[in-house]
């Protein structure tokens, strides 16, 4: 990622940014980035896109359990890492950001045990090691003047490509529950980030994604495409659905949002649709 960031040399990087520049957002939670011990990821990041604060915590992604979590009879490949990974820092999170960043709370290391019952999904001596979060799991508060919001990042695993134990399906809904807590927890929160879950349709609990949006400290701004549909992805299997989300507290004033999701005449389309199946989501809102 750092090679193609700095060369200017993946048409699929340089299509996200372009998209990202274009939406210009005050603040943003970036998926699939590949985290670096020397954050110099972040940084050139920081620099491609001109943001003053960013935060790049290392992820469970691609980080060795040391056991057969799936069951295939060997202990390193990628199903085997604390979260679903071929290297350590495997599809990571950025967040970036032109307004001061407090101190994170990172909760990435909460395990999976302590959350959820386990038994039948890891092998009894990993319950100690396998952490809940998938990616990563993020509280930062995000100074906004005199005011201070409550960033709850969002990524959790897909809840498919597991067996009839349904361990991944389990996992992502005791991921949004967690979510859903720390959004109870904290003042003013906005949870952001990717479900892997649809409300509607698809594989996993969508009740789960149901009772997130449902959630009284929050609100859901239902952002929409230009052309009315709130799918966030489109995936080449599965088709359109809503993955991702920007859900502010329920004390905040929406002033708008939206998909970037644009028609064939819009000179974004390109970029857009090169960028990768998922689509930028955005919210803007104004101070109670």
């Amino acid at each position: 990622m750092l090679r193609d960031l700095r060369a200017a040399r993946d048409d699929q990087a340089e299509a996200a940014l372009a998209v990202i520049a274009a939406a210009d957002p005050d603040v943003i939670l970036l998926l699939d980035v590949d985290w670096d011990v020397a954050g110099e990821g972040l940084a050139t990041l920081q620099d491609r896109l001109g943001y003053d604060h960013a935060l790049a915590l290392q992820p469970n992604s691609g980080v060795p359990s040391g056991f057969d979590l799936d069951g295939d009879g060997t202990t390193h490949e990628a199903r085997d890492a604390l979260g679903y990974g071929r290297f350590t820092g495997d599809s990571g999170m950025a967040l970036l950001s032109r307004l001061p960043l407090g101190p994170a709370k990172d909760l990435s290391a909460t395990l999976w045990a302590d959350r959820a019952e386990t038994e039948g999904l890891l092998p009894e001596a990993a319950r100690g090691v396998v952490p809940l979060a998938t990616t990563a799991q993020w509280v930062v508060p995000l100074e906004v003047g005199d005011t201070t919001l409550t960033l709850v990042t969002m990524a959790a695993g897909t809840p498919v490509f597991d067996g009839p134990e349904d361990r991944n399906g389990l996992r992502n809904r005791a991921e949004l529950e967690h979510v859903a807590e720390l959004a109870r927890e904290v003042p003013l929160p906005v949870v952001l980030g990717r479900s892997n879950l649809d409300p509607d349709t698809g594989e996993g609990y969508r009740d789960a994604m149901r009772a997130l949006l449902d959630l009284p400290a929050l609100q859901d701004p239902m952002p929409r495409a230009p052309d009315g549909t709130d799918d966030t992805v489109a995936w080449s299997g599965p088709g359109p659905m809503r993955v991702d989300y920007v859900l502010p507290a329920r004390d905040l004033t929406v002033t708008g949002s939206g998909v970037i999701w644009p028609g064939d005449d819009d000179p974004l389309a390109a970029a857009a649709r090169d960028a990768g199946p998922a689509r930028l989501v955005w919210v803007d809102v104004a101070l109670p």
